[in-house]
């Protein structure tokens, strides 16, 4: 049982006092756009994904599942920006914005999960331990990249953004993604939301699936496209078609054309899935770090 086992280790970790805080925390409003996504730069997952909400939202946003808050320093200067809610992502090397946007994390009734790079995560969780909520469950997960040239192998005409009248399979397999991933089904709690939001992405162009005779047989959602990185997740392919290099082709051709408009292309794919890192390799992705996911129980239950 290696994520227990990973769970334990991080929870029984002697705890952090929380440091002093002298930083001035605030929730941020649309007009400090620029300045944040100055900040934000794009260089890990969290801050490509940040960049790509307040991008396609805005700060202020009901699709943002969360509300953006910055800590500054004394000078008023940005030392951290978080986005805290359903998603908690936070930005910034200071232990001190760390404890502060733990505080406020620990706070929120909707939070669900915690998503970061290593190293930063686990010291942010030590804080966060404050207000006694376990994780219920751990994923230790591998960031891989891929940056031009993309391979080109046999085209696949059929592959195309999904519309609307794609939704419910598309829907059901999401689901079912989630579910393995976090052990919680979104069709159970939060049905109406999760197919709006949904339908929000295909709508944007951003779901691309090819569906023959009635069968999903690959399906990717690009979560965020920015001229710096675009993020991928839910890539999926039909059990049945599998080792048939289906999603070898898929992925190449989506890269090709995902890669005439970003620097790289990434992902995050589970420390556990020996077959889906060897897909991936075999597409051309390359490792290039590894991040902690806590999945929370939740306070409704």
């Amino acid at each position: 049982m290696p994520h227990l086992n990973r769970i334990n280790s991080i929870v029984n970790l002697v705890t952090i006092a929380p440091p002093a805080n002298s930083l001035a925390v605030e929730r941020l409003t649309e007009a400090h756009e620029d300045e944040v996504l100055k900040f934000l730069v794009d260089r890990s997952i969290d801050q490509i994904f940040m960049t790509g909400l307040i991008s396609d939202n805005g700060l202020e946003s009901p699709f943002n599942r969360g509300a953006f808050y910055s800590c500054r320093d004394d000078r008023g200067r940005l030392a951290g920006v978080a986005l805290i809610g359903h998603a908690t992502l936070v930005a910034t090397e200071s232990d001190e914005a760390l404890a502060a946007f733990s505080a406020l994390a620990a706070r929120h009734p909707d939070a669900h999960v915690i998503v970061g790079e290593e190293a930063k995560i686990n010291r942010f969780w030590q804080f966060y331990q404050h207000d006694g909520q376990s994780p219920n469950r751990l994923c230790r997960e591998l960031l891989v990249e891929l940056r031009w040239p993309a391979e080109a192998r046999e085209a696949v005409p059929e592959l195309r953004r999904a519309t609307l009248d794609d939704l419910a399979p598309v829907m059901a397999v999401n689901a079912w993604m989630a579910l393995q991933e976090s052990g919680v089904n979104p069709l159970s709690y939060d049905p109406d939301g999760f197919r709006l939001r949904l339908a929000r992405r295909i709508a944007q162009g951003r779901v691309w699936v090819w569906i023959e005779q009635g069968r999903l047989l690959f399906k990717a959602d690009v979560m965020t496209d920015t001229s710096c990185a675009a993020y991928l997740e839910g890539i999926h392919v039909h059990p049945s078609e599998r080792r048939r290099r289906i999603g070898l082709r898929c992925m190449a051709q989506l890269g090709q054309h995902l890669l005439s408009g970003t620097k790289r292309l990434c992902l995050l794919v589970n420390e556990q899935n020996q077959n889906a890192q060897s897909f991936y390799f075999r597409a051309g992705y390359k490792l290039t770090g590894c991040y902690d996911t806590f999945f929370l129980k939740s306070r409704k239950s």
